[in-house]
């Protein structure tokens, strides 16, 4: 999509109406659209790993866990005039790209970034009103902080508007 702001891996971006946010290549990433409808103020994380716990403090990139990205990003939110308790989420990613020996935990990684963001958002008291996630294949995001709406593209299937 011309002049989409672009979120790379394990990152994230804010912004306000009327731009349109982008992540691609979500495969066990998950992509997690925040949005207040009434400061119409919106953003983007591209998550890929679940949580932070077993890496020094110091020397991660809090973009990259879904337990430190997202408080983070609702912080920078509520700095451009939004408000938690007007915040809604939208998620998609969490998909199990490649097939991996039983008992395997790298297999699981989708599953297990969707049930971390998923936590972290309850424990902010984030309410997801729309969910694309799991199954075996990749999506491309857009998020229209014009409308709040979530687009989902993936190759060889429908695009899907949340």
């Amino acid at each position: 999509m011309k002049n989409a702001l672009i979120v790379g891996i394990s990152d994230y971006k804010l912004a306000k109406d009327p731009q349109v946010l982008a992540t691609y290549a979500l495969g066990s990433c998950v992509g997690i659209c925040l949005y207040d409808p009434e400061a119409r103020v919106g953003g983007l994380s591209h998550i890929m790993l679940p949580d932070s716990v077993q890496f020094a403090r110091q020397e991660i990139n809090r973009m990259k866990f879904a337990d430190t990205a997202l408080p983070d990003l609702v912080a920078e939110m509520e700095r451009m005039g939004a408000q938690r308790r007007r915040l809604k989420a939208k998620i998609a990613g969490g998909a199990k790209m490649f097939e991996v020996q039983a008992g395997s935990t790298i297999g699981t990684i989708g599953d297990r970034n969707v049930a971390s963001v998923k936590s972290v958002l309850q424990e902010l008291r984030i309410p997801i009103l729309a969910e694309d996630t799991g199954s075996n294949y990749g999506r491309t995001v857009f998020f229209n902080l014009e409308t709040g709406i979530m687009k989902v593209q993936a190759l060889s299937r429908d695009v899907r508007e949340y």
